[in-house]
């Protein structure tokens, strides 16, 4: 794709949008953006639109599901680090992780990256994070915006989003209304704090501390801990979705266990949690200890050491935990399903 070389305008550059900074980027971003090529990815980038050719010829009823996230404030934890390559995959992963809950196949991913001040080699890192999230989601990175707001935004500031769209034949999605007392609830261990819960975390930690090591991480920062990529499930899970009859996938974002588990519950039905079988990293210990929250309330905001959960009837447990594991994800029963006795749709004990 061509731009036009004498594309440039003084009064725009003096009210802060460089055009030809954006140029750069899009030359700097190729490379990766050619690493997600997929089959059914037509063209490339620079055009006014992203192309991709779905091949619905094995599905008996195709259907496209799509989802759309941010990263949130995460990004001012890369901004105090000066690190911008992982924040990416983050976008993608609240994308894909999502569409993967109906069972979908991620297809395609579209960023949009709002900045002050567009430098386009901080954006190149940026977007070296998407690609790298595209290819471990399997899906084609077809396009995306990168706007320079001046006077909205510091010029170092920025702000992340993406879109993915997928396809999952509508026979095969999982069936959360076919969930009864007795289900088994398999928990797939996230990477960290993945990307939730960080306005919370920017008020108990100041930019000092972000830069401490503690001894608790190891030889990470704290900021390094919390920039840990999350984690993305999706070949894991639709691996699993090709042997085993999963009956509803939830991904563990903002809300935690109380909020995101309970969407997949149908009426009358409860989940029971068995706390001890929670593998909880000590990044949440720390945000606990300094936010002197209760243990229900960090289970209500963070993922708390599960970034995903599916639900399978009890003779299908062993099989899904062994085709989990065969995928390199440390799966585990987190929990049952039980019969409802009161309005709390989610109990831990």
């Amino acid at each position: 794709m061509k731009y036009g070389k004498n594309s440039f305008s003084e009064s725009y550059a003096r009210a802060g949008v460089d055009i030809t900074a954006g140029y750069k980027s899009v030359e700097l971003i190729k490379r990766y953006i050619a690493r997600t090529t997929i089959p059914g990815a037509v063209g490339t980038i620079g055009g006014f639109g992203g192309l991709f050719q779905p091949d619905f010829t094995a599905m008996q009823s195709p259907t496209l599901v799509s989802g759309t996230d941010g990263v949130g404030t995460k990004t001012q934890i890369a901004i105090f680090l000066d690190r911008h390559d992982t924040i990416g995959i983050d976008c993608v992963a609240m994308c894909v992780n999502d569409i993967v809950c109906c069972g979908a196949k991620p297809l395609f991913f579209l960023d949009y990256i709002a900045c002050g001040k567009n430098y386009p080699e901080k954006t190149a890192s940026i977007v070296s994070g998407i690609a790298e999230g595209c290819i471990q989601a399997g899906c084609a990175l077809i396009g995306g915006e990168t706007a320079e707001h001046p006077g909205v935004m510091l010029p170092y500031e920025y702000d992340l989003a993406g879109f993915a769209v997928g396809i999952v034949d509508c026979n095969q999605m999982p069936r959360p209304d076919t969930q009864k007392p007795g289900d088994v609830l398999i928990g797939l261990p996230s990477s960290g704090v993945h990307a939730n819960g960080f306005s919370l975390i920017r008020k108990l930690f100041s930019p000092d501390a972000i830069h401490t090591i503690i001894d608790e991480l190891g030889q990470q920062t704290l900021g390094e801990a919390l920039l840990t990529p999350t984690a993305i499930y999706v070949k894991p899970i639709l691996n699993l979705l090709a042997s085993v009859p999963v009956k509803a996938i939830a991904h563990i974002t903002g809300g935690g266990f109380y909020e995101n588990i309970s969407r997949t519950l149908p009426d009358g039905i409860t989940a029971h949690i068995t706390r001890a079988n929670v593998p909880t990293p000590p990044i949440f210990d720390i945000i606990a200890r300094a936010s002197n929250n209760s243990e229900r309330e960090m289970f209500n905001i963070f993922n708390m050491g599960i970034g995903m959960t599916v639900s399978v009837a009890p003779s299908y447990t062993d099989a899904a935990i062994s085709s989990l594991r065969a995928s390199g994800i440390d799966a585990r029963i987190i929990g049952c399903l039980a019969k409802a006795d009161d309005d709390e749709s989610i109990r831990i004990i």
